[in-house]
């Protein structure tokens, strides 16, 4: 990794409260539970979808890879740690959810 990469991966992480280890049998995030047009949930990997909260307790669990903690204001929510590769991002991902007729279980 190149100066230039290594200082643009540098500043998304500096944004992050915590970056939770993984475990062997972490789940993805696939997909975004939106209502209104906001995060209200992630659907994972396994099918299941969880909200923001649930999704933050796992990530710090070892549960959800690929995602850092991060707040605003009270709220945590999960942010995609860089790679390099836009696919995975979390804003890339397709909505799923309330907007989208799916319901968080």
């Amino acid at each position: 990794m190149n100066e230039k990469e290594r200082f643009r991966s540098a500043l998304p992480m500096a944004a992050l409260d915590e970056i939770p280890e993984p475990s062997s049998d972490a789940k993805e995030i696939v997909g975004l539970v939106k209502e209104h047009g906001r995060i209200a949930g992630y659907q994972l990997s396994d099918g299941k979808t969880v909200s923001k909260s649930e999704g933050v307790a796992m990530a710090k669990a070892g549960e959800i890879q690929g995602v850092g903690i991060a707040h605003r204001g009270e709220t945590e929510y999960l942010k995609s740690l860089p790679d390099g590769k836009e696919g995975n991002n979390l804003n890339s991902l397709p909505a799923v959810g309330k907007d989208s007729d799916t319901r968080i279980s």
